[in-house]
């Protein structure tokens, strides 16, 4: 799984939507669902790693959303580009700016 990391480092309220997604070598994490951003017809999920043995405290991870066969599935995606993320993360900062204390990676 392609994490990418921003620093979200303190949450002022616990969101209670965690879901649990498989990486790549087929170990479930488990994420809190933080937000659904949309961006040139395309949606993506931030994620906040509810552990955080391999990741920086704070970190969120953005993935694209695809869809299934399925009406009930969704599929998710690590993202390349990261200019494509940096869009996505900057939406989530806007709608967030008030909840979140945002700092800048060094």
């Amino acid at each position: 799984m392609n994490e990418e990391g921003k620093n979200v480092p303190e949450m002022e309220e616990e969101l209670d939507n965690v879901i649990v997604l498989n990486d790549e070598d087929g170990n479930e994490v488990q994420f809190e669902f933080l937000d659904l951003v949309e961006l040139d017809q395309e949606e993506y999920v931030v994620l906040l790693p509810t552990e955080e043995e391999d990741s920086e405290e704070g970190e969120v991870v953005i993935l694209k959303v695809e869809d299934t066969d399925s009406e009930d599935e969704e599929s998710y995606v690590s993202v390349d580009d990261e200019e494509v993320l940096n869009k996505v993360f900057e939406k989530f900062k806007e709608k967030f700016k008030d909840e979140f204390n945002f700092t800048e990676e060094e």
